[in-house]
């Protein structure tokens, strides 16, 4: 055997004494990803008490508390968030790992957390050609109107609007975020026609209000003080509030590539041509940091980055790609 194996298999011999016991991570595991001593009993079959006594089992080998008990609930506290997602990421490669061995002709999955709307109005449409091209990656896709916590879930990538302040996480800038109000042909006709922004204040303004920051952000820019968008409909997606500006009830506001098919077929119209505002926080393909290298990541990567130059009204966000990049 050569010396430097040696000295490989020598050096884990020693260490292994410092490994937990397997029944305690995955006690700690489970209860961390429910916030629950109960829940994760549930969900492993054993009982509240046999729980309890693997975390404390656990915390006595680490020497330190990973949980701050409430009346109830758990809480982790600074050392129980720092262990918990390495060892949820040991656990998620564990069960890869078995799975290739049990199912070795099964295709690897990307598992893909995306906004609603995007996934709708322009994902899913294009997601035949990624297939098409990539049979050997299965695509499994999570909608969500809230960013993605990647201590919180074993999610492979996400598309997003920002970019999380996270060392765990890789960050590839796609393209800026535009917003711009749309209403249907019908609504202008039945208004007149809508060419000074100060007329929102009288017309019906459609909210979505996970993002109601978006209609606050281009009134504020466009000198717009008078116009409510609380003081209407409130949707809780761009799809929905976008198909109701379709139907003629009220102002939506857009973004691409959210209605690149409805402006191209006039059922939607973008009104006051030129007065786009530019968010500052732009879209994102966001990865766990040690996975940036996967191979099925880095192929819809580059696949998401030639879908998005032949989307028309884009700005890509060329010049400011992380060195990072994957190649």
């Amino acid at each position: 055997m050569p010396e430097w194996a040696q000295g490989s298999i020598d050096k884990y011999h020693n260490m292994r004494h410092k490994l937990p016991p397997l029944n305690a991570l995955r006690s700690f595991e489970a209860a961390a990803r429910h916030g629950s001593f109960r829940d994760a009993a549930d969900e492993l079959c054993v009982s509240h008490s046999a729980i309890s006594h693997q975390i404390k089992l656990l915390e006595g080998f680490l020497g330190t508390e990973l949980f701050h008990r409430r009346a109830r609930a758990v809480e982790l506290t600074d050392a129980g968030r720092n262990y918990y997602p390495v060892v949820q990421l040991a656990f998620w490669e564990i069960s890869e790992a078995t799975k290739s061995i049990l199912t070795p002709e099964r295709s690897p999955t990307l598992n893909l957390s995306l906004y609603s709307t995007l996934a709708i109005r322009w994902l899913i449409p294009r997601l035949a050609d990624f297939q098409e091209n990539h049979s050997d990656i299965n695509v499994q896709l999570q909608t969500a109107q809230w960013d993605v916590d990647f201590t919180q879930t074993t999610i492979d990538a996400c598309i997003m609007i920002g970019a999380p302040d996270d060392p765990n996480v890789e960050c590839w800038p796609l393209f800026a975020c535009e917003l711009f109000p749309v209403a249907s042909p019908d609504f202008i006709a039945a208004h007149g026609p809508i060419t000074d922004p100060k007329q929102l204040s009288q017309l019906p303004l459609l909210q979505v209000y996970p993002s109601q920051q978006d209609w606050a952000t281009w009134l504020a820019a466009n000198d717009v003080e008078d116009a409510d968008p609380d003081g209407g409909l409130q949707l809780d997606s761009y799809d929905h509030a976008l198909t109701i500006a379709a139907q003629g009830h009220g102002v939506g506001l857009a973004m691409h590539p959210y209605v690149v098919s409805q402006l191209a077929s006039g059922e939607l119209v973008k009104l006051f041509d030129g007065l786009e505002v530019t968010q500052s926080a732009g879209w994102h393909f966001v990865c766990r940091r040690d996975r940036r290298h996967d191979p099925k990541i880095t192929a819809f990567y580059q696949w998401l980055r030639q879908q998005l130059l032949k989307t028309p009204g884009l700005i890509l966000l060329t010049d400011e790609l992380n060195s990072t990049e994957p190649a």
